[in-house]
C-alpha cells in the first residue's frame, strides 16, 4: 500500500484497515508455521503495511494534540 492512498484515507478507515492486516498478518504466520508459504516476503509486506498506518495514525494524533 502506498503512502499516497493510506494518507487520503481517513483515521476510523484507517484504524479498519490496521484491523484487516493484523489479522493477515496472523494467518500469514501460522500459514508458515503449520504448511509453509508460497511467497513468505508478503509478511514483510504486511509489517511495513501496519507501520505505515501506525506512523500516519500517530502523526494526526499529535498535529490534534498541539491544535
Amino acid at each position: 500500500m502506498k503512502i499516497n492512498k493510506i494518507r487520503e484515507m481517513s483515521s476510523p478507515d484507517l484504524k479498519k484497515e490496521l484491523s484487516e492486516l493484523k489479522s493477515e498478518l496472523f494467518k500469514l504466520r501460522f500459514s508458515l508455521a503449520t504448511n509453509g508459504l508460497d511467497n513468505p516476503m508478503k509478511i514483510k509486506e504486511v509489517k511495513k503495511d501496519i507501520a505505515r498506518i501506525n506512523t500516519i495514525l500517530r502523526q494526526r494524533e499529535l498535529e490534534e494534540a498541539i491544535k
